[in-house]
């Protein structure tokens, strides 16, 4: 009777138990997960990033982005990278309740809140936080919720960025194939290169090996004024780096007017006129150096190690004979 007492005792005590680990498990899936508006990369005009009560606002103007009130071109592939976050936001699971949001870099001090608008409707808000440690989520707060969630990707790096950091750096930019004359002046010594390219007319002249059954093809090459040969590999290399000239940054605080006498400049002409002009460094300790674009409305840095794949004495471009 005994043994039969503690069996039923026994019994209710697992009982209980399961019913306990059964609730318990319960517990923590009765959350729900706020409903992250759907929006489409083409329905939003304006972004605004703030961080240390400081607003970067994005607008767009047809089919460009600008920055704030000066309307700075901004990076297009940066701000595609924020509407691709904003278009994909999902969220993954519940982190915290507590309100305590130093630990995830949820704070006034840390937090970074994004707007998107369509127009001056508000599409979506969100705070962005620090990345988890496996960099697989990143935590966010929604917008008129305290709680804190995990959301798919890390991606505050997108969204923590200056003014400068999101200004379209391309300064100049033009297809190669489309120059046929080069201006370069070093304050010294300036010199004009041109594009040769032989007529069949002027081929045919030329002596040639009648009993090869194929005629060699017609070569193209650089010259200066006084018809000596450039040497084609600096010539290409030169328009190569010039073709897709990013800078490192912008010159604050002066315009394109205020820079005189540059110590380098370079005129390009194909279809249209490209011009770079490249100026002293602003300080001898300083390895770059301001200069001016004809294919971009401000002031910019290049660094160093660009103007010295710029920069080079005309005179060293022509083409060397080999000595006998």
């Amino acid at each position: 009777m005994k043994i039969k007492k503690e069996y039923i005792i026994l019994a209710v005590i697992i009982a209980a138990l399961l019913l306990y680990l059964s609730q318990r498990r319960t517990d923590r899936t009765l959350y729900h997960l706020p409903d992250v508006p759907e929006i489409s990369n083409s329905d939003i005009t304006k972004i605004e990033i703030t961080k240390n009560s400081t607003p970067i606002v994005l607008s767009k103007e047809g089919d460009r982005w600008t920055i704030g009130s000066k309307k700075y071109p901004a990076d297009t592939l940066k701000v595609k990278n924020m509407l691709d976050v904003m278009g994909k936001l999902t969220l993954t699971a519940l982190v915290s309740e507590s309100k305590s949001y130093n630990r995830y870099n949820l704070d006034d001090d840390k937090k970074i809140t994004v707007k998107a608008f369509d127009k001056d409707k508000v599409k979506l808000e969100f705070d962005i936080g620090k990345a988890a440690s496996s960099f697989r989520h990143t935590f966010v707060k929604i917008a008129g919720d305290e709680r804190v969630f995990h959301a798919r990707g890390s991606f505050r790096d997108k969204f923590d960025k200056t003014v400068d950091d999101l200004r379209d750096k391309s300064v100049l930019a033009f297809k190669i194939n489309e120059i046929g004359k080069i201006h370069i002046s070093n304050g010294k010594q300036k010199m004009v290169f041109s594009l040769i390219q032989p007529t069949k007319e002027a081929k045919s002249s030329e002596k040639s090996d009648t009993a090869s059954p194929k005629s060699k093809p017609l070569k193209i090459f650089w010259e200066n004024a006084a018809g000596k040969k450039a040497d084609s590999s600096k010539i290409n290399r030169l328009l190569t780096t010039l073709s897709d000239l990013n800078c490192e940054k912008y010159l604050s605080g002066q315009s394109k007017d205020e820079l005189l006498n540059p110590v380098y400049t370079l005129l390009l002409k194909g279809s249209k006129e490209y011009k770079l002009s490249i100026f002293e460094k602003l300080n001898k300790d300083n390895e770059n150096y301001p200069a001016i674009s004809s294919e971009n409305s401000y002031p910019f840095i290049l660094s160093g190690s660009q103007v010295k794949s710029i920069m080079e004495d005309p005179g060293e471009m022509l083409e060397k004979k080999d000595k006998k």
